[in-house]
């Protein structure tokens, strides 16, 4: 039996953990913590990488679901981090995956055996946290779980260090109770950025939000009420947006995003296009500069000893603290530069999980991804594509197809997005994870299926493109996927379905026929637009 070695016990390393253990893998999970689910699991302050305690998942749970365990039907559509936990350990724990965990476990280094050649095994070196004590074991494959939101970059700026006041990282925030009354600034428009000032502005004075480029926003709360990824994350949305163009498909998410507040009027409307830039979600912001308690700015000029200067001002803005939401560097120290180097935080793998320069596919990231949707069901696929690979199941692509596929991939990315180490790892949702899906023919069969089943292929087209269409067939399929895709509209609506006094006559029959309804009308509208610009 293979041995693995998983870096790391968040939600990566739950599901790799779980892909192994269905392919028969022995394997050990080494957490450099004392706790499981990574960002997660909510600490006050231990050091370590989490999540704010207002953190609320910016993708809906059935986006977000693991392909062969549906949350709870009760669970809320974007889950509170306390409720992201719960769903973790019921995952962890029905599919045994605690038990293999080793706690307080720093891996300090990873290097190939003397055989890697012939064997492609590693040895993995780790250190207890507590008594120091160093554990060498040799592994078969490691899986490297590790994220990479836990070293934060952290710029400088003109004058900064004659600045009096505190300057701190969003990876350091967990409560906003140390701001009360202050004066503060946070630097950057990404989802850590916008979620800080929301809640901050809360106890604040004044909360002031720098941006250098601006950003489009979109909301969690789509038409109907519903999740607004189980309507732009669908099938019959792609193959429309493939046949009318990137051009085409910006305009229509711009309107819609501007329907909601014009981002030129609140200073946040940036050059580059929709598609160019990493999905900023927050529901609150607009409220918060509507109000005033929030208020937009431009690029920091300089600081100086009581505050900074934006540009295009000359006057000081006093502040109290200095929030930097800008964002990571992906770093593995445990890793030598020629088998991942991340300078820039430009990282060549191969489909985004493997570095090319390696004999053996046995090492692999998982979760060194940014996508436009989920990321649980991006980790899954990933890892169950290594524990295939690993298990001899299916081939590997040679050197040469490995690097045209990097070169095409890196090419893709810096002709669609602002230049930015912030987007050095995204893809798109269903394209990626059709792609993974076709290395271990798990992609479902979508003729055959509209064939064979067409309410099924209706639901799997023009619904939710939910992980459990790659339950459907191939490997370590799932009986109950059709159900689970069946019924996702039936969740997505009981989750809201709280008050028992209440008598509804055919809800939920009406908002899926609603839900189905909006998408094949905008399908239809942008067809037309298409036609008449053509």
């Amino acid at each position: 039996m293979k041995k693995v070695a998983i870096i790391g016990a968040g939600s990566s390393g739950l599901a790799s953990a779980k892909s192994c253990k269905e392919e028969g893998i022995a394997f050990t999970i080494l957490e450099k913590s004392g706790k499981v689910a990574g960002l997660w699991n909510f600490q006050e302050d231990n050091g370590q990488a989490s999540v704010m305690k207002s953190t609320v998942i910016n993708s809906s749970k059935e986006m977000s679901a693991f392909s062969d365990f549906p949350p709870p039907k009760e669970f809320p559509n974007y889950m509170h981090n306390r409720k992201m936990y719960k769903y973790l350990m019921m995952y962890a724990e029905k599919f045994r995956l605690l038990e293999h965990i080793k706690y307080n476990q720093e891996v300090i280094n990873v290097v190939q055996t003397p055989e890697y050649d012939v064997t492609g095994k590693w040895i993995v070196t780790s250190q207890n946290t507590v008594n120091k004590s160093i554990e060498i074991e040799i592994y078969d494959g490691v899986l490297i779980c590790t994220g990479h939101h836990s070293l934060p970059y952290t710029p400088k700026f003109p004058g900064q260090e004659e600045y009096a006041g505190r300057i701190i990282h969003t990876h350091s925030i967990r409560v906003p109770d140390s701001f009360k009354d202050q004066k503060v600034l946070i630097i950057g428009t990404g989802n850590s950025a916008l979620d800080a000032a929301v809640e901050i502005s809360n106890v604040a004075k004044q909360v002031y939000l720098s941006t250098r480029r601006g950003a489009w926003i979109m909301f969690r709360l789509g038409p109907n009420g519903l999740p607004i990824d189980t309507q732009l994350l669908t099938r019959a949305l792609g193959t429309l947006g493939n046949f009318v163009g990137w051009s085409l498909s910006n305009f229509v998410l711009e309107l819609y995003l501007d329907s909601k507040f014009n981002h030129e009027l609140y200073n946040l409307k940036p050059k580059h296009r929709f598609n160019a830039q990493h999905l900023t979600i927050n529901d609150h912001l607009p409220n918060k500069i509507l109000s005033g308690t929030v208020i937009v700015k431009s690029d920091v000029q300089k600081f100086s000893e009581k505050g900074v200067i934006f540009k295009g001002e000359e006057n000081v803005t006093k502040l109290d603290t200095v929030i930097l939401a800008t964002g990571y560097t992906i770093k593995f120290p445990f890793l030598k530069d020629e088998i991942v180097n991340t300078t820039n935080n430009k990282v060549n793998l191969y489909k985004g999980i493997f570095p090319p320069n390696l004999k053996h596919p046995t090492l692999a990231l998982i979760g060194l991804i940014q996508p436009f949707g989920a990321l649980f069901p991006i980790f899954e696929i990933q890892s169950r594509w290594y524990a295939q690979l690993l298990n001899g199941k299916v081939k590997f692509a040679d050197k040469k197809t490995m690097m045209l596929d990097i070169k095409r991939r890196n090419h893709e990315i810096e002709r669609r997005y602002v230049l930015s180490p912030r987007h050095t790892v995204q893809v798109d949702f269903i394209p990626y994870m059709d792609e993974i899906a076709s290395q271990f023919g798990v992609k479902p069969n979508f003729l055959k299926m509209a064939l064979t089943d067409p309410l099924l292929f209706y639901n799997c087209y023009f619904g939710p493109c939910t992980s459990y269409q790659y339950r459907l067939e191939g490997p370590h399929s799932w009986a109950d996927a059709r159900q689970a895709i069946l019924t996702t509209k039936e969740r997505i609506v009981k989750a809201l379905d709280t008050r028992c006094d209440t008598k509804k006559s055919n809800t939920t029959e009406k908002i899926i026929f609603m839900y189905f309804l909006s998408v094949m009308i905008l399908c239809f509208l942008c067809f037309l637009i298409f036609r008449v610009i053509k």
